[in-house]
């Protein structure tokens, strides 16, 4: 038994934060755990009651309430003692009772018994990413699943005890190995959304240790020979940063960032550098106001030390596919080594500190029905929960009562998650039903849906669906088997996904019964006019159709005249005219070196390099247009002509976000896009004489539509320059074909 001493020692850690009440209980509940363990071990050899007072003390330093530190000192009772559970039950409260038995619930699901481990086959790499994806999804569904959030908490706190005795011990086995795999994979990036810091360094850098001892060995050497030296220098370049921001008028919060063992090998890797080479063991965080104030620090940083321009990235204009936003600048200090600065505003570090900079987030274009930003601020929330202790005083119960609800509610619900046979997880919204769950399948799973067992039972097809539910999927066997129309009514499905592959099938198939019909009507005049031998590629092509199906379907839905048809057969379409809009289709392609395929804009931003640019569409800036910049939100620079008025708007409303910019050299036969409109008398061949100089010009032209009222033409044309200066020319040559009244650049 514990000595005396030891005893008020732990009443002390394990209740540590909480009211005399409240610490009594706990108190009460480690007596009641020590009589009931006794000397009891777990699997592993460790006795019960010494895992289970590093759980609760693990569940203390996260300021938790009396009932889920209770709960994580019997998380492992119902397998010691059913009899005392049932005290357990009169004595602390059903609520314990909840979670434990949620706790092992969880526990007892597939992918907690090494569903993780499973890859696909294929090759190695689509391995790798599919086994990294369904941890993604394993992960949310820890979430959605508990009934409780506390729970996740007490997960996590048992899987840290966990690792703190394999370290204790050095019994590290393919067992142990394994164990810390999963602890990788899943609840570290568990901790790291919960904003749970402390659990999360540690809970990666013991997993480390055990999977790649002699790496982790290696670093931590590297890391302690270096960290006087490293740490003196820090506080150095804090100071100079701060006064240089102070003389220049800047508030700012200026910070050395840790960097943990894992996380320095973890880059090592993904960038194939040696230790010497990392550039950010040591490290600067700069957090300003606003985005203009982040460039301004940028060009201060940048004036203070010399900088490796190519290890510049610009997360503001172009934030990683998370949401994360940051300036990333490498710089060469004084004694020759480099030094990482991150420079964002007190927004983006929210962001970032809340989770959503790390490697697991809903991802919109993944067909989810659930927003990413409500899940981030439910997450973000939950973290600001976790923070609060309960206060001494007379209000205390209340402040429990009110804690206990917030830290319910903040239990992610929005989503269900259902297996497969094999162990994979689906990502499904609420309310989801086995027609959901076959399309998120596969399609074609979908399409040949014709029954369901659920946990091996059958069920019908409108089943609502229950997070850790199996779910089987029996399909017809035939290939061009389609789904039921019943299938769109309320109730079948709720996936706007599943309705919309649902609607697609039945497009597709009324759209080939229109082809076919259409081909029917063509081959009928074919024969009437004797031109057999006439290909349909040929004659699609002479009505300006890119493909023979959308000919066909043309004259399938009746919108082509069948008389338009004999013309063409006969050579005698004439130029179309008339009230309606006719939008030319080009043949000729557009160049590969178009700033809209891609090609550079050639656009330099003063005071930064390396900015993601793009052309405005709304003004088609080209050389040597007067230029300006809009710092855009998630698309980089926006490049203005300076006098267009989309622009001066913005300006006037957030001239915080105008950036400086100039052209700089593009790209060899770099071409920009820009509109010329032109306005003349309508009559036959119009069209076509001013394509033909555009042509000679040696213009592309790729986009042109005409619309004629009452005998004038209105014509608009998108073609790519080199420059303004080559537009002009052709735009005097427009003036002078016969009726043009107008021609202008838009």
């Amino acid at each position: 038994m514990v000595s005396p001493i030891t005893f008020v020692s732990v009443h002390e850690k394990i209740a540590s934060g909480l009211p005399a009440a409240h610490a009594k209980s706990v108190a009460a509940a480690y007596d009641f755990a020590c009589e009931t363990y006794d000397d009891k071990p777990l699997e592993t050899g460790q006795l019960i009651i010494d895992f289970s007072r590093t759980v609760c003390t693990i569940l203390a330093m996260l300021n938790t309430d009396p009932e889920t530190r209770i709960a994580g000192l019997f998380a492992v009772m119902p397998e010691v003692d059913a009899a005392s559970w049932k005290t357990v039950e009169e004595r602390f409260g059903i609520d314990v009772v909840n979670m434990v038995d949620n706790v092992h619930q969880m526990a007892s699901l597939p992918h907690l018994r090494g569903g993780v481990r499973r890859s696909a086959e294929g090759g190695r790499k689509n391995a790798e990413q599919m086994r990294k994806e369904q941890a993604e999804v394993l992960r949310k569904m820890l979430l959605a699943m508990a009934s409780d959030m506390r729970v996740v908490l007490i997960l996590l706190a048992l899987r840290m005890a966990g690792l703190r005795y394999i370290a204790e011990t050095k019994l590290v086995d393919d067992a142990a190995v394994q164990y810390a795999q999963e602890t990788l994979e899943l609840y570290a990036p568990l901790a790291n959304r919960l904003g749970i810091w402390q659990m999360k360094w540690e809970l990666e850098d013991l997993s480390f240790r055990f999977i790649e001892p002699e790496i982790y060995k290696s670093v931590a050497r590297q890391l302690e020979e270096k960290r006087i030296e490293r740490e003196a220098f820090i506080q150095v370049a804090i100071k100079r940063v701060e006064e240089a921001l102070g003389e220049a008028g800047i508030r700012a919060e200026v910070s050395g960032r840790p960097k943990h063992i894992y996380s320095i090998w973890n880059k090592m890797r993904e960038k194939s550098l040696d230790f010497s080479q990392m550039h950010d063991v040591r490290a600067l965080r700069i957090i300003v106001s606003d985005i203009k104030t982040c460039f301004t620090v940028l060009d201060i940083v940048h004036r203070l030390w010399t900088p490796l321009l190519e290890e510049f990235d610009d997360y503001i204009s172009r934030p990683k596919p998370n949401g994360y936003q940051s300036l990333h600048t490498i710089i060469i200090a004084e004694d020759g080594m480099a030094l990482e600065v991150q420079i964002r505003t007190t927004k983006m570090h929210y962001f970032a500190e809340y989770g959503v900079a790390s490697h697991w987030r809903y991802k919109e274009s993944g067909g989810s029905d659930f927003s990413a930003q409500q899940y981030d601020e439910k997450i973000s929330w939950l973290r600001q929960v976790l923070s609060l202790k309960i206060p001494e005083g007379s209000k205390d119960a209340d402040m429990h009562r009110d804690w206990v609800e917030k830290i319910k509610a903040a239990t992610l619900d929005d989503r269900i998650y259902a297996l497969t046979p094999q162990g994979k997880v689906m990502d499904l919204p609420k309310g989801a039903t086995p027609i959901d769950f076959a399309y998120q399948v596969h399609t074609s799973i979908g399409h040949r849906c014709r029954g369901a067992r659920v946990d091996g039972a059958m069920v019908p097809l409108n089943t609502p669906l229950k997070s850790g539910q199996t779910v089987e999927i029996m399909t017809a066997k035939g290939l061009d088997a389609g789904p039921s129309r019943d299938w769109l009514s309320p109730g079948f499905s709720v996936s706007h996904r599943t309705h919309a592959k649902i609607r697609a099938w039945f497009n597709a198939v009324e759209q080939a019964e229109t082809v076919a019909q259409g081909r029917a009507a063509v081959e009928k005049v074919l024969q009437r006019e004797g031109k057999t031998a006439v290909s349909l590629e040929d004659l699609a092509r002479k009505l300006r159709f890119a493909r023979v199906d959308d000919f066909l379907l043309e004259v399938g839905k009746e919108k082509l005249n069948l008389r338009t048809l004999e013309q063409v057969l006969h050579d005698s379409l004439p130029e179309k005219s008339g009230s309606q809009k006719d939008d030319v289709v080009v043949p000729r392609q557009s160049r590969a070196s178009s700033v809209v395929r891609g090609a550079k804009t050639g656009v330099l931003v003063v005071g930064a390099a390396g900015l993601l640019t793009q052309m405005a569409r709304c003004c088609k800036p080209a050389p040597p247009d007067p230029i300006v910049g809009f710092v855009t939100r998630g698309k980089g620079v926006s490049i203005h002509r300076a006098d267009c008025k989309n622009f001066i708007e913005m300006q006037r409303t957030s001239p915080e976000r105008v950036t400086q910019t100039q052209w700089g050299t593009p790209e060899t036969e770099t071409v920009y896009p820009v509109d010329v409109y032109v306005q003349a008398t309508d009559r036959h061949g119009l069209l076509r004489d001013i394509s033909d100089i555009f042509m000679r010009e040696k213009m592309n032209v790729i986009h042109a539509s005409s619309r004629s009222s009452k005998g004038t033409a209105r014509m608009s044309f998108t073609v790519e320059i080199p420059s303004t200066e080559s537009l002009g020319k052709a735009l005097q040559l427009i003036r002078e074909v016969s009726d043009v009244q107008l021609v202008k650049r838009h």
